[in-house]
């Protein structure tokens, strides 16, 4: 059986893909021994994108008369063949071998182009060559000119066919492609080459990333960059990965946030400064966690959290607008299998976090009195507890268990409990709560935004606070950052923070719905 037929058979066992490896190699060493070893070629000067053709040939074809009669179109058409010689790069997708022609489908990181090979036009022996090494899966480089054929195909009709690299491993075959979702994330570059929406995911977590810090920048701030290992793996609530520095012979830890390094540079009088950076947690994997992620904070003196959910809502706009080309957005589907739109462009709903539990459950949390009463609720609502947990806790709770998965529109919750809010200034008129959102859209938690706390002496006591979380055996509670409290003891401004998962936001943005399909290399338990 020919390779060319194995590939459009069904998936194959895996001693056919040692047969064809085997094939491959002997192609190759054939060609090593007549001097024609591929991978001795190191550079290969490329002229032109598949895209680049297609827009120079379409711009050319658009200055032609509109009324011409078949006669003249035809010599119209002849002459603009012959205009543009290009050279291309690419893999072979596809190969159509019908005697002394060939169709290949070329594809580049652009798009794809046919390419038409004939025999007597790159030379008997070059032709020869070209069928009997080639295969599917070869890096190719074509140099030839632009042309339609009859059905109206733009191609390149081949002049000179160089191979630049021998694929030793068939692609997975044409018509199932490579579906499984494991082997699509362990090899994550056969996804790329084979399924075209992966490439455009994230092509386009790319041009979002670029939209964020062209956004930024032209609002005035400062991008920088902070330690990843750290002493004091504060900022957030989560467990921190663990190692040891031998220079030093101390212990350190990967960072879970950004926060702590970036308010020290507001101390230093940066005043608006943003960081996009991988932080690491050492938790759980699932649809909406990776145990290492990207995730964006910034900082902006002389302004709060009302500042930041202005900011906020303009950069999501900016980014969707930009990346997307609308504010209107789809993503997932609902119960009658219809598109869920989200709307990026009207103003975000703002609820204070006691409003929402409220509106969900119909419980007031303004009418509970102390955290007996609220223990008292959350037995009758069926909400699993801890001895630990105050009321603003289970305040929390229950708007995780009743509210969250409701909120698919975008949503500020706003005003948490102080108790899970260790570095928020308080409100002012209500110091059990604290001037602090989140913002939640299709159910999942996309940023979290304070106002600063910048009181030494308070922060001190809730760094305290915390101290005696771990020693109840809380995993995920901050240790007193010296460093980061004497910052605060030589004075910083009234500040408005924020942070964004920036993997969540290409999944509201491409449509995915696992953080995996927007990773290229996600967290995978490894194979023994």
């Amino acid at each position: 059986m020919s390779e060319q037929n194995v590939n459009e058979q069904a998936v194959q066992p895996a001693e056919d893909i040692d047969a064809l490896r085997q094939v491959r190699l002997d192609k190759l060493t054939e060609m090593q021994q007549s001097g024609n070893d591929p991978f001795t070629i190191t550079k290969f000067d490329v002229t032109a994108s598949t895209a680049d053709c297609r827009a120079m040939y379409e711009a050319e074809e658009a200055k032609l008369p509109a009324d011409l009669d078949e006669e003249a179109k035809k010599a119209a058409y002849d002459t603009l063949n012959e205009k543009f010689t290009v050279t291309v790069a690419g893999r072979i997708m596809s190969w159509r071998k019908m005697g002394k022609a060939n169709f290949l489908d070329l594809r580049d990181r652009t798009g794809r182009i046919q390419v038409y090979v004939r025999m007597n036009d790159i030379g008997e022996e070059a032709f020869t060559a070209f069928r009997k090494y080639g295969d599917i899966g070869d890096l190719m480089g074509i140099t030839g000119t632009l042309f339609r054929t009859r059905t109206g195909e733009l191609s390149v009709h081949a002049k000179k066919v160089t191979m630049l690299s021998k694929s030793l491993k068939p692609l997975p075959e044409k018509f199932h492609g490579l579906t499984d979702r494991d082997t699509r994330y362990r090899q994550r570059y056969t996804d790329l080459i084979m399924n075209e929406d992966v490439r455009d995911t994230f092509i386009k977590r790319s041009r979002i990333i670029a939209a964020i810090r062209s956004w930024l920048d032209a609002q005035g701030f400062l991008e920088v960059e902070t330690p990843m290992l750290v002493a004091n793996a504060g900022g957030a609530a989560a467990r921190p990965f663990e190692t040891h520095y031998n220079a030093l012979d101390e212990d350190v830890k990967l960072r879970i946030s950004l926060e702590l390094y970036l308010k020290r540079l507001i101390v230093g009088g940066l005043e608006k400064v943003y960081e996009i950076g991988r932080v690491f947690r050492n938790e759980g994997v699932d649809t909406k966690h990776n145990p290492e992620f990207t995730l964006m904070e910034l900082y902006q003196a002389y302004t709060d959290y009302h500042g930041m959910m202005d900011l906020t809502e303009n950069m999501f706009r900016h980014i969707a607008q930009t990346v997307c080309g609308t504010t209107c957005i789809p993503f997932g589907k609902d119960e009658n299998g219809e598109d869920i739109m989200i709307e990026l462009g009207k103003p975000f709903r703002r609820l204070t976090m006691i409003d929402a539990v409220k509106e969900y459950t119909g419980v007031d949390f303004n009418l509970i009195p102390d955290t007996a009463a609220a223990k008292k609720i959350a037995d009758e609502k069926g909400v699993h507890y801890e001895k630990r947990h105050e009321k603003g806790d289970i305040l929390n709770l229950f708007f995780d268990e009743f509210v969250e998965e409701k909120l698919i529109q975008p949503t500020f919750i706003m005003d948490h409990p102080v108790e899970i809010s260790p570095l928020t200034k308080r409100k002012p008129d209500q110091p059990d709560y604290v001037e602090r959102f989140e913002l939640y859209i299709t159910a999942r938690e996309m940023c979290n935004a304070y106002s600063e706390l910048n009181d030494p002496i308070d922060q001190r006591g809730r760094f305290e606070a915390q101290e005696a979380l771990i020693a109840q055996g809380d995993e995920e509670a901050n240790h007193i950052d010296e460093d980061f409290m004497n910052a605060l003891e030589i004075g910083m401004p009234p500040t408005g923070g924020i942070g964004f998962g920036i993997d969540r936001l290409v999944m509201l943005m491409t449509n995915s719905q696992s953080i995996r399909d927007v990773i290229l290399f996600p967290t995978l338990k490894s194979i023994d």
